[in-house]
């Protein structure tokens, strides 16, 4: 009987689930969207868990019982208390096999990290950062933003841009080219309008701006640079945190960015390099390039005790790619 591994990525806003064989094919593939618990509760995580196995099961020609082992990154999962109910939704899939569950970081640490140890620091609309060492031992941070002193993703850009919109206005800034863009984006009045807009709420900005800020930075605006360069250096200063957990300071090692804040390229990606280098001086920063969710494979042939090297992972993040271009 062919033996299959299964791997599942919940994100924010989408989940992908991938079924490999042990030699590495990617042999299905299923999508949906979030399944995070925090957004459709564990009802929806449930849902979406079935589904979207069932979708890779059926892509493959496989059946459940033929999965020796699964792994699960879900987006949200930040806390031990946590994880009873994540194994108890993770249940109803219905799989008889090994299974490991980890926050959806840990996963993307696994897919783009060629020792599958390391740190791994993702940024999208949040930000989240995570490692592990040789022996498998996990350091992390909350993961839940500002409240924790957590800022670097494109929602964290947008507010530190906004704020320099509004310290222009009261004459405690200098000036910049984002007040102008902002004012165009609301369609508002005036930087006086947005500002009120804002407040009272009939004007939005989002992390989904933050290609905005980048486009000003790119034409030359000074304020918009800091803005980016600011958000980098927080990004570094995360993995730092991971860095001294894990005593990481004179290893050497992958940190691997996660998220779209890093499609800004240099801007905000030399920061976050310095920043980690002035703490790590050996430590290797790279974009991951594999579709995460393979890190879930990967989880869970660990979890059955199935072992793996990096050309094994190569191949794998290959295969996908190769598989997911053939359905596209």
């Amino acid at each position: 009987m062919t033996e299959f591994y299964l791997g599942i990525d919940i994100g924010g806003t989408k989940t992908h689930s991938l079924l490999a064989t042990a030699e590495g094919e990617a042999v299905g593939f299923g999508e949906a969207g979030t399944g995070n618990h925090e957004a459709v509760g564990y009802e929806g995580m449930e849902e979406v868990l079935i589904n979207t196995t069932r979708e890779a099961l059926a892509m493959a020609g496989a059946k459940l019982e033929e999965i020796k082992g699964a792994g699960f990154g879900i987006a949200g999962y930040d806390w031990p208390s946590e994880r009873p109910s994540m194994l108890e939704s993770i249940a109803r899939i219905g799989l008889s096999c090994p299974v490991e569950a980890g926050n959806d970081t840990l996963v993307g640490l696994l897919a783009g990290a060629k020792e599958a140890w390391g740190v791994a620091v993702d940024a999208g609309t949040g930000e989240n950062c995570i490692g592990r060492d040789r022996s498998g031992r996990i350091a992390q941070l909350t993961g839940s933003g500002p409240m924790f002193a957590e800022f670097g993703g494109s929602h964290s850009l947008v507010v530190k841009a906004i704020q320099a919109v509004s310290l222009e206005w009261g004459r405690r800034g200098p000036a910049t080219s984002l007040s102008g863009e902002f004012v165009r984006l609301a369609h508002a009045k005036g930087v006086s309008d947005l500002l009120e807009g804002l407040t009272l709420g009939y004007y939005e900005a989002y992390g989904d701006v933050a290609p905005l800020v980048f486009k000003v930075a790119e034409e030359g605006d000074t304020v918009a640079r800091e803005c980016i360069d600011w958000a980098g250096r927080q990004l570094g200063d995360m993995v730092n945190g991971i860095i001294r957990q894990l005593g990481f300071q004179d290893q050497e090692f992958d940190v691997v960015l996660i998220g779209s804040m890093f499609n800004g390229g240099p801007m905000v990606i030399e920061p976050l390099r310095e920043t980690v280098l002035a703490c790590a001086p050996k430590a290797r920063v790279v974009r991951i390039s594999a579709p995460p969710v393979i890190g879930g494979v990967l989880l869970g042939m660990e979890a059955s005790g199935a072992k793996f090297d990096n050309s094994f992972r190569e191949d794998l993040a290959q295969s996908t790619l190769n598989m997911l271009e053939k359905t596209a």
